[in-house]
């Protein structure tokens, strides 16, 4: 008889991470799904999931979740979906100390670590390990700065890890996430002493929290959908880089034909941003001669 095979989500108690949860238990997998609270997760009960709450930012939390996968499955674990993130809606200038460590933490150094604990259940059912990426990795977009750097960050970190885990027969999947029609959103205040508290600024931060919605989102559904299509599809030595949601591969083609003053300039442009820069540039505009 052939062994169930066993799939950890990260981040399930909502939007992708909820999804996908559901449509692996649909496909017969062993599903375990992770998030710091259980109550959100209620629901994923009834599709035969198990539910079980971790910090991921905690490594005493890793290593007990990692010892109950490795003590019910005889070690295995087929896949690991690195799903959990924090947004960060803030200016690279002003971002405190505090809110640039918590989206690190959840975005980059989490992943990180839980892929190092689960290695050696990885590396027994030659399986595969999953980052839910970010258009935003690729873009320079005003005010995502430190949340497109954690995405930046994870992206290279898993086109390294593909290249060493190879040898050991675990396959590394980046999914460069373009909308998904979820409810995370970051609706932080701007600063009172902020250098952008300029007239018009609240223009382009509306556009910003508006943005996904206007970028034709993806149902979680069916992110979800194709995502576990991918899991099931690609092969060692395969694609890293998938991009899913909408507009991801837009963006993606964008990047990689269009100079980057140009796309800056356009950015700039479609979030409203223009007058706002130049209302900064008059107001701090020098009177040296």
């Amino acid at each position: 008889m052939a062994r169930q095979k066993v799939v950890l989500v990260t981040g399930a108690s909502s939007g992708i991470g909820f999804a996908t949860a559901i449509e692996f238990a649909k496909r017969g997998y062993k599903v375990y799904a992770v998030a710091r609270r259980l109550e959100p997760m209620a629901p994923l009960k009834k599709h035969g999931i198990a539910t079980v709450t971790c910090d991921v930012t905690l490594v005493e939390d890793v290593v007990k979740l990692r010892d109950l996968i490795s003590l019910e499955n005889d070690g295995y674990l087929d896949i690991l979906y690195n799903n959990a993130g924090q947004p960060c809606t803030v200016s690279a200038i002003d971002a405190k100390d505090d809110v640039v460590a918590k989206c690190y933490e959840v975005n980059v150094f989490a992943p990180i670590r839980i892929t190092r604990e689960f290695t050696a259940l990885l590396i027994k059912a030659k399986g595969t390990v999953g980052f839910t990426g970010s258009v935003a990795g690729l873009i320079p977009v005003p005010f995502l700065s430190i949340y497109s750097s954690t995405k930046a960050a994870l992206h290279l970190y898993a086109a390294t890890l593909r290249v060493e885990f190879e040898p050991f027969g675990v396959t590394v999947l980046n999914f460069v996430t373009g909308s998904v029609r979820t409810s995370i959103r970051d609706d932080r205040e701007l600063p009172e002493d902020s250098w952008f508290n300029v007239p018009g600024i609240e223009e382009p931060l509306g556009e910003l929290r508006g943005m996904s919605e206007r970028s034709k989102p993806v149902p979680a559904e069916q992110y979800a959908y194709k995502v576990v299509n991918d899991f099931e599809k690609e092969k060692l030595g395969g694609k890293l880089n998938l991009y899913r949601g909408g507009a991801a591969s837009l963006v993606g083609h964008l990047m990689w034909w269009c100079p980057r003053f140009l796309a800056e300039k356009l950015f700039v442009r479609q979030l409203k941003f223009t007058k706002v820069f130049a209302n900064i540039r008059k107001k701090y505009a020098t009177t040296d001669a």
